[in-house]
């Protein structure tokens, strides 16, 4: 293998020594990297296919996945999904891999690399799934979701919950706010399948929770000097996420409206 073999990728928040060579893609491992890579096996073993598949480690100790061809779904940061046909696509490939989830049972030795803490762990949750990690094909071709190394044990709300935010998307920001954001909510959710209404008033709060967690991670991260998150919250993200937690937080009553 050569260096010009190599095609650097771009991925989720932080994509560093994430490569390409030939149907591949190289990513630096980790002590996590077995748990996800059984994690995968077992998504592709029951059907689910919108996920790499592993292929082991490579001469350099890093990890193999099968190459996603497409786009990432991506706007200045966070996607708009339009028609709603699109958006609605991406809550039902949530529910699938829930669902496919299910029944995993993680090795014994397992080990997540957990990022945010979540509230639950009923599931072993993706905990990125947001329009930076989704990679579609042109017209109906498939779409993948990518960057698993931060799956841990997770709760499908916590998941929906972060999903929603990136994809409706529940953003401040005045590039991405959307009039029809209640909508859009009530399209995301509807196609997921929460129909219970007592799950659908907990997502409701999980919303801003999810949202600020993030917020709070990466201001402790830069607090205590660790990159890549000094970097990240120096480029402004850390504003980004407070003020769309804010944002959130203050428009409760329109999303139950929507939802119930």
């Amino acid at each position: 293998m050569t260096i010009r073999e190599e095609q650097p990728l771009p991925g989720g928040m932080n994509p560093t020594g994430i490569v390409r060579v030939g149907n591949t893609v190289r990513r630096p491992a980790g002590p996590w990297t077995p748990a996800v890579h059984a994690l995968l096996t077992h998504l592709h073993g029951v059907g689910f296919r919108a996920a790499p598949r592993p292929l082991g480690i490579d001469e350099q100790g890093r990890e193999v996945l099968t190459y996603a061809p497409g786009e990432v779904i991506w706007r200045d940061g966070f996607g708009l999904l339009d028609p709603v046909a699109r958006l609605a696509r991406v809550g039902r490939l949530i529910r699938e891999f829930h669902d496919a989830v299910a029944d995993f049972v993680p090795p014994p030795d397992a080990c997540w690399q957990v990022v945010v803490p979540a509230e639950g762990d009923e599931i072993i949750a993706h905990h990125d799934l947001a329009p930076w990690n989704l990679v579609a094909e042109g017209g109906d071709g498939a779409w993948t979701f990518i960057d698993w190394d931060t799956a841990a044990p997770g709760s499908r709300l916590w998941d929906v919950a972060y999903a929603a935010h990136g994809f409706v998307p529940l953003s401040a920001d005045r590039d991405l706010r959307r009039a029809d954001a209640e909508a859009r909510l009530r399209v995301f959710v509807d196609a997921y399948g929460l129909g219970d209404e007592g799950e659908r008033r907990e997502l409701v709060g999980a919303l801003g929770r999810r949202t600020r967690a993030m917020y709070d991670f990466l201001r402790e991260q830069n607090r205590r000097g660790r990159r890549p998150w000094t970097d990240i919250w120096a480029r402004g993200d850390g504003d980004i996420w407070r003020t769309d937690a804010e944002y959130i937080e203050g428009r409760e009553a329109g999303w139950e409206r929507a939802l119930l």
